[in-house]
Order: structure tokens, then C-alpha cells, then sequence
């Protein structure tokens, strides 16, 4: 398999690698300025972490290792600190670096320790898990979860670097690595239709994370998932406006998290929230029935969801009134108005939000032909 890869620009550019067995350019993004390196980790990568040390030494660094929880438990101010005490007592300063090892959940607080470090010290982020290759670990954003939503403590950070090894993917359980091709398919209907017609034409070879870790049809989803967002941010880094594209599907699939304590995987989630996306844009008489229809032969011929509990909208509202997003008493949503033309629905009625629910709460039949715009 050959390497790609995709160049993110902006006040600070830096390159994301696509390929196979990478260790070997960490090195490179990390630069020769840097001495100390720790290693933020998941205990489930904990011999992965010791490899990566020992290369480092190898190399010259001064390299330790912090792990933390795995997934969503990790993205808390408690673990912050242990990350912030291992830092200060090994006397880090700004020309040394941190390295995020693991899924999304890693990344997100291995960016936003190194964001608050000294103000800002060097990251480099080395996803292991689709979803993180596609979205949490390009693009600057940083997070950690609190008792009344996720990421609504977090920081705008560019990394170094990021590399992402496919060969990584082989070892993920089906069920997760499934989860991040909901993020893949986002960037198709938000950006590149291109990313649609591959998983339309290789649906049996990219849900498979053996065979695709080793397929080019998947190496070119990652790279083109990773381009739609490096256009993105190199042009907003601090979602100015155009970075809220990114967002398709998640005001909903972020409450659904919330409302399940997290047990939801994330692109599952997302899944569902494009799906309530497209319906609500359909209410409003803006997209048209067939894109909502190919939102969900897409996701289902996946694996993915595309409906949630119908007893969940109260306690769903609550946690979108929540979101980023929203501005004042102003829901705001990403909508489509067709694949690859990304909108904002801002205020909806709440008689559409419910009609749009409607649609994908579980056991409902789909209703068509019918506008509310």
C-alpha cells in the first residue's frame, strides 16, 4: 500500500500521513527541537505505548508514558490533571511534546493537555481507531466531557502531525471500527459524493476492518475523509462558520451520547443524527426525498442505526439546548440542501423538530410526501 498524504493549512499547516506501519515518520512531525516526550494512552494499548517509548529512546527522546481510561471516561478534568501532574513533575517545557496515542476519546484529551500546558506545547497525534483517523484527531479541536454535555470545556490546538496506520484498524473489534465509517459517510454527503458511490460500490470490503485495513478502497475513503476536513479548517480553524459543516448529524447524535451516559459509539450516534438531519431539511421542503432515502440504504447497508428510542425526546431537547451550537434560545442544525450543499436550519418550529423525530424513532414507519416548509 502506498502512502498518502494530505497537507492542512492555515496559521499553522501541518501534514496528515495515510498509510501502512508508520512509526518510523513520528520522529519527523515530532522535529529535532524536542527532547521530552510523554506519551498520552489507553490501558488497552499499553504494550503499543511501551514500542512507541522504546523507539523513541532509540531516537534520542526522553520519552514517558501516561495512560489513562479507555474512551469517553478518559476526557475528564480529573484525568487533565494527572496529565498535567506527570508533565510537571518530569519538568516538560514549551519545546517538548506530547504524543496522543489511542481513539478519539485519547486525542481529544492528549490535544487538549497540550493546549493547556505552559499555554501550548507541541502535539502529535497517533489515531488508532477509524473514527479518530477521519475526525477527532485532524483539526485542532480539543475536548473534555462534563457532567451536563461533551466537549464543553475544549481549546482550538492544530497538532504537528498526525499519522494515521491503517494496520492499526485490523485489531479493532467490528462494531467500533463500523462506527467511524458513519463520520466517512458524513463527509460524503457534506463535501465529496465520490466518498458515497465507493461505499456504495465496496460496502462488503470496507465493513470488514482485516480486509480494509489492507485495501486501497479504504485508504482513499481515509484520505478523502481526512481532505474534506482539512479544506475545512485550513479555511476556519475556530468554527467561524464554514468548520459547522462538520457538525452534520451531530447536534442529535451528540444528545443521544449524552442521554446514553455515553455507551453509544459516536459515529452510531451520527448516524442516527443525519438521518433526523435529512428528515428535518425534508420537513422544511429543502431536500429532496431521495437524498433522505440514500441517507438511510447507506447507513443500514453499513450496519449502522438510523432510528433511537421514541421515549427520548423531551430528554433529547434538553441536551441539544445545550449544544455549541446554539445561540441563545436559537437551535441551530446543519442541514442539506442537496449531497454536497450544506446549509443551517436555525429555529426550527418545534412542531417540525418533532415531526423530524418522528421519523426516526424506532418502530416508525417512514412518511412520505409530506412538507411542513
Amino acid at each position: 500500500m502506498s502512502t498518502r498524504t494530505v497537507q492542512v493549512t492555515g496559521e499553522q499547516p501541518y501534514e496528515v500521513v495515510i498509510g501502512r506501519h508508520l512509526l518510523g515518520e513520528l520522529p519527523r512531525l515530532l522535529g529535532d527541537a524536542v527532547r521530552k516526550v510523554l506519551v498520552i494512552h489507553p490501558a488497552a494499548l499499553a504494550a503499543t505505548a511501551e514500542t512507541m517509548r522504546e523507539d523513541l529512546v532509540a531516537h534520542g527522546y526522553e520519552a514517558l508514558l501516561a495512560e489513562v481510561p479507555d474512551a469517553e471516561p478518559a476526557k475528564s478534568a480529573q484525568v487533565a490533571s494527572f496529565c498535567w501532574q506527570v508533565l510537571g513533575q518530569a519538568d516538560f517545557t514549551r519545546s517538548d511534546a506530547i504524543v496522543g496515542l489511542g481513539g478519539g476519546a485519547t486525542t481529544d484529551l492528549a490535544g487538549f493537555v497540550a493546549s493547556t500546558w505552559l499555554r501550548g506545547v507541541r502535539v502529535v497525534h497517533v489515531p488508532t481507531t477509524l473514527l479518530a483517523m477521519v475526525d477527532a484527531a485532524v483539526g485542532g479541536k480539543t475536548g473534555i466531557n462534563t457532567v451536563e454535555g461533551k466537549n464543553l470545556v475544549g481549546t482550538f490546538h492544530a497538532p504537528a502531525g498526525v499519522l494515521c496506520d491503517l494496520a492499526a484498524l485490523e485489531s479493532m473489534p467490528k462494531h467500533d471500527y463500523v462506527a467511524g465509517l458513519g463520520e466517512v459517510v458524513k463527509c460524503g454527503f457534506i463535501a465529496d459524493p465520490r466518498i458515497l458511490d465507493l461505499v456504495e460500490q465496496h460496502g462488503d470490503e470496507i465493513t470488514d476492518p482485516v480486509r480494509a485495513a489492507q485495501s486501497e478502497v479504504l485508504a482513499e475513503l481515509v484520505e478523502r475523509s481526512v481532505a474534506v476536513k482539512a479544506r475545512v479548517v485550513g479555511e476556519d480553524l475556530r468554527e467561524a462558520g464554514l468548520r459547522e459543516i462538520l457538525n452534520y448529524g451531530h447536534t442529535l447524535g451528540h444528545a443521544i451520547e449524552h442521554v446514553e451516559r455515553y455507551s453509544w459509539r459516536h459515529g452510531a450516534a451520527v448516524s442516527v443524527g443525519m438521518v433526523f438531519a435529512a428528515e428535518l431539511a425534508r420537513l422544511a421542503g429543502r431536500l429532496d426525498e431521495s437524498v433522505v432515502a440514500r441517507h438511510r440504504s447507506i447507513l443500514t447497508g453499513l450496519g449502522l442505526p438510523t432510528t433511537y428510542r421514541g421515549d427520548r425526546w423531551d430528554q433529547l431537547h434538553a441536551a441539544m439546548r445545550r449544544d455549541k451550537k446554539t445561540r441563545g434560545d436559537r437551535l441551530r442544525f446543519v442541514v442539506l440542501d442537496d449531497v454536497a450543499r450544506p446549509a443551517r436550519l436555525e429555529g426550527p418550529d418545534p412542531t417540525l423538530l418533532v415531526a423530524a423525530y418522528a421519523e426516526v424513532s424506532e418502530g416508525a414507519a417512514p412518511v412520505r410526501g409530506i412538507s411542513l416548509g
